[in-house]
């Protein structure tokens, strides 16, 4: 008895670490959604979960998520690509960040966590109907997100506020 309660003892010990293991080799990455980026004059709808946040989420008002969704877009910083140039700028100093696409128009940067490595996906994209950079960021993986998302988000629009 005294031999099992010790093995459980040891695999019990043992299952963190395995899981921290398996997160630092991208267990917990997901993968890149094929459809990101703009169309139509639309980024990607909101996650169907909430676990993400979305400039643009008034347009689709049936959405089951569109109220947890909805963010302001970032107001310019001169024009469209001046602003998306400080923007990468930014966010390419935030830790865990990777710029996947960077084009005049729009930026698509990778986050990942540093221990559990799960990844959401921030684009950004200069809306000159509007005036202001659209935004969408999601989680690749879960049902929830506990506002990181946000958070990054609003992170990021006082960083870029300061840089000009």
């Amino acid at each position: 008895m005294r031999r099992v309660l010790t093995l459980a003892l040891a695999a019990l010990l043992a299952l963190p670490l395995a899981v921290l293991v398996a997160a630092q080799l991208g267990a917990f990455s997901g993968r890149v959604p094929s459809d990101l980026g703009v169309r139509d004059g639309r980024l990607k709808p909101p996650s169907a979960t909430p676990n993400s946040v979305h400039s643009q989420a008034g347009l689709w008002p049936d959405h089951p998520q569109r109220a947890y969704a909805q963010i302001d877009p970032l107001p310019l910083r001169g024009d469209g690509p001046a602003t998306l140039a400080r923007l990468r700028t930014v966010v390419a100093a935030m830790p865990g960040a990777t710029v996947v696409t960077a084009r005049g128009d729009y930026l698509h940067v990778s986050f990942r966590t540093r221990w559990m490595g799960f990844v959401d996906d921030a684009e950004f994209w200069f809306d000159p109907a509007a005036g202001v950079v659209q935004l969408r960021s999601a989680s690749r993986l879960g049902r929830r997100d506990f506002g990181v998302n946000r958070a990054r988000i609003e992170a990021i629009r006082a960083a870029l506020a300061a840089a000009t």
